[in-house]
């Protein structure tokens, strides 16, 4: 019996023989300054933001369900954070990442739970729920920032998303951990089995 993963591998295959044929260097890697750098770490890194949305799109999708509000989060929550930061007493502390990061975070749950108010709740389609939230969520981002252009200058937040830990990129570590994580959630638990019986 054929796997379901066989032609998006086979179509993977055929991608990345085709890079290497047209750029030769595809698949080098290079150390510096103690950093793995190269194209195939240029596509993790930039990869990692729309992984960890796929990764939660995959648990929607697989209870039969849709989210078309996952961007506008983003937005909203990257427009929160970003807002605490810049307006914080000390723009540049440790303190200032963490609790941005986290009010990002909370308003993510709650923009969920409104989510799954609208579809459990009320009964309304998830498509036409959600269709709500991804609507007015720029808005609602370009609200916070009154329109303007936040410029952020936190050496925790910029080591988060773009510095380098054990040579790699924080964020393809991020991801790694959470994919692990939801692997564990899906195998492993009850509610895992719940999610791939529906």
């Amino acid at each position: 019996m054929q796997s379901r993963l066989f032609w998006p591998i086979v179509a993977l295959a055929a991608l990345l023989v085709y890079d290497v044929l047209a750029v030769p260097g595809f698949f080098s890697l290079r150390v510096q300054d103690g950093h793995l750098y190269g194209s195939l770490i240029d596509i993790l890194k930039n990869g990692a933001p729309t992984a960890l949305i796929a990764l939660g799109m995959t648990l929607v999708i697989a209870t039969r369900g849709i989210d078309l509000s996952v961007g506008a989060t983003v937005a909203i929550s990257g427009a929160l954070a970003c807002n605490w930061i810049a307006t914080s007493p000390d723009p540049t502390s440790g303190s200032a990442a963490v609790v941005g990061a986290l009010l990002a975070l909370a308003l993510c749950l709650v923009l969920g739970l409104w989510n799954g108010f609208l579809v459990a709740v009320l009964g309304i389609q998830p498509i036409i729920a959600t269709l709500v939230l991804m609507t007015a969520g720029r808005g609602l981002a370009q609200l916070i920032t009154d329109g303007q252009i936040i410029t952020v200058a936190n050496p925790l937040y910029a080591q988060l998303g773009g510095g380098f830990l054990l040579g790699l990129p924080v964020s393809v570590l991020v991801a790694a951990v959470l994919f692990a994580l939801v692997a564990l959630l899906t195998r492993r638990t009850a509610l895992g089995m719940l999610l791939e019986s529906v």
